[in-house]
């Protein structure tokens, strides 16, 4: 139903927020100023003692400094009630006496008959009800008791019985008026199509009645009493008041609990969401016979942002999750996430709260996992990554399911978890595919350098450059003022490893987006650096394409005097009392290389250059050294 603008305006304007607010809050007098319309009051969405929820009547807004909740009266209707839009604007039009706008005739008609199929639903759920307190129901009143339902319990769900007789809904219904054409609409019969007798949807079942958020029974779900039934679960067919992929049951009940602080849980079946909810988890919902859809998930987002997957823990409930994934990455993002919890193998909820009560199953919910955990687990899970090629297939794949996520932020992290994951598998044991650095990995595990040996350490060459400590700094300052800077230099900053336990540990914040203790502190004693504060690109970062060639720049520089560096040590080793001419020429070179280092296409206008002949200098110096000791 389309809502014009102007009748929308047109309730704002005669309901103030505080009207609609007040009915769940409790104001703050002291604080608030009632004739200016300024209302203060303990938030009703996190639950805190101070004022700190604002509503303001003026300007039609209400806004929390805690948890930062914000909206007007219909936001406030939707989000405290659970109500979706429509059912939102009807109340505030009751609230503002005004009736509801007209509606167009053809929808009008569909409405009508949408309504009459409703009434028939009804009907039905009375008639099943009935039938479970009779003789006929007594089988079935066994089952449930023995699944732990009281009559309470019973009564809560609406809970009835097809007695297994081919006419009992038919002819009930007949009495009441009902068409036969509105049964088989609303999915009640089934009436052969060769024009055979009309006989009952539902024989010799429990039977769930299935209502939509609006509270409306638009199908219903039998489970079959006879151990030998073709189908043990029976459902509804799609008609014009149910559409299975695109319901849940339990909804109604379950957002209003949402909209209280409870969890939404997704469970797999009807008397998991009833065992869920009688234990006090009162945010359960399931899907109707099918696997998860989009538009189920989309409807999970609108009651809840973070939904709880509860799944078996046998095979099919693990092959369950994996199709979960796909589908959930192309719809995932901020306010859109997904957690996972998996039943101990054998049990369903009522099995492991009967077994270990209510608290077992909240020690699962607790440590519900994100959807990024199930991602990387189906990749690695059983697979060997003792070869290069292995690897890159797995960072292809990861690569791919990545790219389906359209929010950039949320890839960003993604990529960031997952390569602390991917970091963790092949910085282990040796076997399973974890590997261990040889004796040529001068990097170590954890990415540092090797330590300078005690006769390396007390020669000019073993010593640290300031001016490399220094565009050190900026390499680690520049990734952590733009986000996602590090992940498209990631190989050239993990070669980075700085010796410095703290700047390691940033660098590995960059790489893996974490937060340490370690790097945060670092990150604190770079910030005071000087040359860093002088920097134009880190006292205001705006311009990250520059950010990014500046600190490509500054990493060629760097590995430009690691490579002169390393010629030598090369050198030291090599001269034997005089300099023969190949190892001039490849001193020559390094110098050269970086000499073109120091002259980047862009430069951030901060100077970070040095003296371009200190290294020539150096070279001089120490081989004038080595032959008057060496008497060459």
């Amino acid at each position: 139903m389309s809502i014009s603008p102007s009748f929308l305006d047109e309730l704002r304007n005669r309901v103030p927020v505080s009207r609609i607010v007040g009915k769940k809050v409790t104001w703050d007098l002291r604080r608030s100023n009632q004739a200016k319309g300024d209302w203060w009051a303990p938030c009703p969405f996190h639950g805190e003692k101070t004022a700190s929820f604002h509503v303001d009547d003026q300007k039609g807004f209400y806004y929390c400094f805690g948890c930062h909740a914000k909206g007007d009266a219909l936001t406030f209707l939707r989000e405290s009630d659970g109500l979706d839009f429509i059912e939102a604007v009807k109340v505030l039009a009751a609230e503002a006496g005004l009736p509801m706008p007209e509606r167009d005739p053809a929808e009008a008609k569909k409405a009508d008959r949408r309504s009459v199929l409703a009434d028939a639903m009804e009907a039905a759920t009375r008639h099943f009800r009935m039938q479970l307190g009779t003789g006929q129901g007594g089988a079935a009143r066994e089952y449930l008791s023995g699944r732990g339902l009281d009559q309470a319990g019973i009564d809560r769900f609406e809970l009835g019985f097809a007695a297994d007789t081919r006419q009992g809904l038919l002819s009930a219904l007949k009495e009441k008026g009902i068409p036969q054409d509105v049964m088989d609409e609303a999915g009640l019969i089934i009436v052969p199509d060769d024009g055979g007798t009309p006989y009952d949807r539902f024989r010799g079942r429990i039977i769930f009645p299935i209502r939509d958020a609006r509270g409306r029974a638009i199908a219903f779900g039998g489970r079959a009493m006879d151990p030998n039934a073709r189908a043990k679960y029976l459902n509804s067919p799609e008609t014009a008041l149910f559409d299975k992929g695109r319901n849940l049951y339990n909804v109604a009940a379950a957002r209003s609990a949402v909209s209280r602080g409870a969890p939404l849980i997704v469970a797999e079946g009807y008397m998991d969401v009833i065992a869920l909810s009688l234990a006090g988890f009162e945010g359960a919902v399931a899907p109707l016979g099918t696997a998860i859809t989009e538009d189920q998930l989309r409807l999970m987002w609108r009651i809840s942002p973070e939904p709880v997957i509860m799944l078996d823990g046998d095979a099919a409930g693990q092959r369950a999750a994996l199709r979960l994934i796909d589908l959930a990455l192309p719809m995932t993002g901020p306010g859109q996430a997904l957690r996972f919890v998996t039943l101990p193998t054998g049990q369903d909820p009522d099995d492991l709260i009967r077994a270990h009560g209510a608290g077992a199953l909240q020690k699962l919910l607790d440590g519900a996992r994100p959807l990024v955990d199930l991602l990387w687990e189906r990749e690695v899970e059983g697979r060997e990554f003792d070869s290069p090629e292995r690897r890159a297939a797995l960072d292809a794949s990861l690569r791919k399911s990545i790219a389906l996520i359209p929010d950039e932020a949320t890839r960003n992290h993604y990529t960031a978890a997952l390569k602390e994951r991917r970091f963790e598998l092949f910085g282990g044991r040796r076997g399973a595919g974890r590997l261990t650095p040889g004796p040529r990995d001068w990097r170590g595990r954890r990415g540092q350098p090797e330590p300078a040996r005690a006769q390396t350490r007390a020669t000019p060459l073993g010593q640290q450059d300031a001016g490399d400590a220094t565009l050190e700094s900026m390499v680690l300052a520049l990734c952590a003022a733009y986000p996602g800077l590090a992940s498209r230099v990631e190989s050239r900053l993990e070669l980075l490893a700085p010796v410095d336990e703290g700047r390691a540990a940033l660098c590995h914040d960059l790489l893996a987006g974490t937060d340490s203790a370690a790097g945060r502190a670092a990150l604190a004693r770079i910030m005071e650096d000087a040359y860093v504060r002088a920097s134009p690109l880190i006292r205001q970062p705006q311009d990250a394409e520059k950010a990014a060639v500046v600190l490509g720049n500054i990493l060629d520089k760097i590995e430009a005097r690691r490579a002169a560096m390393a010629e030598l040590s090369r050198a030291e080793a090599e001269i034997q009392g005089m300099v023969d001419e190949g190892l001039t020429w490849r001193m020559s070179e390094s110098a050269r290389a970086r000499h073109l280092a120091e002259k980047p296409a862009i430069e951030d206008s901060t100077d970070l250059n040095e003296d371009r002949g200190a290294l020539s200098a150096r070279l001089a110096s120490y081989f004038d050294t080595r032959r008057t000791k060496g008497g060459g």
